[in-house]
């Protein structure tokens, strides 16, 4: 699967999650320790507001504080479907991939950060549709592209403490299953 389709499929799947929230389960807890469902989606659409003005060539000093704070307003469905529209577009300009943007870790290709997009909805994604009850079920070919991905940087991301190494997938686990424990979450994670 090309990366960019696999990265379409994740923001669907994230947006239509989130118009899936209830009234009451903004403040449900989620796979992620001291998140709630709504502290979670706003990570989510500030780091889609930040994709898009990296895309467009803004560095982080240019973008500053603008994405710190609530980022979902009244209607947090609206917000996460705006952005991610817009950060669709920024990344299917033509030759958006052959850029480098910003990143706080220096200078990086915006493929690799893509990348880490897809990761961020993929896995982001599974941690509401766990916390509000609705199907987990991630693309298929999205986590193939994403595990492929993942294997060369693993050790990087557990070095930085950025997911937790002491998770094991379940035995006879499939591939989302793999990529989740990978990634420090426990695949049977319930509320």
């Amino acid at each position: 699967m090309e990366l960019l389709d696999a990265y379409r499929r994740s923001l669907a799947d994230f947006t239509d999650w989130v118009a899936q929230v209830g009234p009451g389960q903004w403040t449900a807890p989620t796979p992620c320790p001291s998140w709630d469902v709504r502290t979670l989606v706003n990570h989510v659409v500030s780091e889609d507001r930040w994709s898009v003005a990296l895309m467009a060539g803004r560095t982080i000093a240019e973008v500053g504080d603008r994405y710190d704070g609530d980022q979902l307003g009244d209607d947090p469905a609206e917000a996460a479907r705006d952005v991610a529209a817009q950060a669709e577009l920024a990344f299917s300009r033509p030759s958006a991939l052959e850029r480098t943007v910003d990143l706080s870790a220096g200078a990086t290709p915006a493929e690799e950060y893509l990348h880490q997009l897809l990761a961020e909805h993929l896995v982001h994604g599974w941690d509401l549709a766990v916390a509000i009850g609705a199907d987990p079920r991630l693309d298929a070919e999205a986590v193939t592209e994403c595990a492929r991905w993942f294997r060369g940087r693993i050790g990087d991301y557990q070095r930085d403490r950025l997911v937790r190494a002491d998770v094991e997938a379940p035995r006879g686990a499939d591939a989302q299953d793999q990529l989740l424990a990978a990634f420090g979450r426990d695949p049977l994670w319930a509320p």
